[in-house]
């Protein structure tokens, strides 16, 4: 009797644990979400400029572990291979935040184009770089490229409350720190013909 009521038990409980998890999938997503949560092994979307879509990114979110990556451009990053000492260098893995371009484009694209800059017509690109160590935090934050206005105030607000969901640089089998160049445009809107 015993064995029964426990079979039943089991049986009932069974699944609820496994409705407890349920897939989320987006164009650019897709993944098991637990409690409001990320779990378990993450595809991460692109598309590519014929319109096909492609996988960037796999990460698994239960270990946070980077399964896998679509490389890039070959790009030098200015890498600190030795305490204090900066030097340009290719890496073996770049920087990558937690769901690629589309997953940072939902910060970088909340900017607010400053009055100012509108009512004196000004455009153009704000570049801001800063360091992401090797937890895969972002800091020291600085304008490059400048615009004036507002713009660079407005793309600094952007860049700084961008979340700390970065995996970090790899070189020679190891997490580096690096510094990352991130583009803000400011265009203005051309009214139809």
């Amino acid at each position: 009797m015993k064995k029964t009521v426990l079979v039943v038990l089991l049986a009932c409980a069974l699944p609820t644990v496994c409705w407890s998890q349920r897939l989320r999938k987006t164009e650019f997503e897709s993944g098991m979400i637990e409690k409001g949560n990320k779990v378990g092994l993450w595809e991460y979307f692109a598309y590519t400029r014929d319109g096909r879509q492609v996988t960037v990114q796999k990460y698994d979110h239960t270990t946070k572990k980077l399964v896998f990556f679509r490389p890039v451009e070959d790009i030098m990053y200015s890498t600190e291979l030795k305490p204090g000492e900066w030097t340009r260098s290719r890496v073996d893995q770049p920087p990558l935040f937690i769901g690629g371009d589309p997953a940072l484009a939902n910060y970088t694209t909340k900017l607010v184009y400053p009055t100012v800059a509108q009512d004196r017509k000004l455009q153009g690109k704000v570049l801001i770089s800063f360091a992401i160590d090797t937890l895969g935090r972002a800091s020291d934050h600085k304008i490059l490229l400048s615009v004036g206005g507002g713009c660079d105030e407005e793309a600094m607000r952007v860049c700084k409350g961008i979340p700390n969901q970065w995996i970090p640089a790899r070189k020679d089998g190891r997490a580096v720190p690096v510094v990352y160049e991130l583009p803000f445009t400011f265009r203005m809107q051309t009214a139809a013909q």
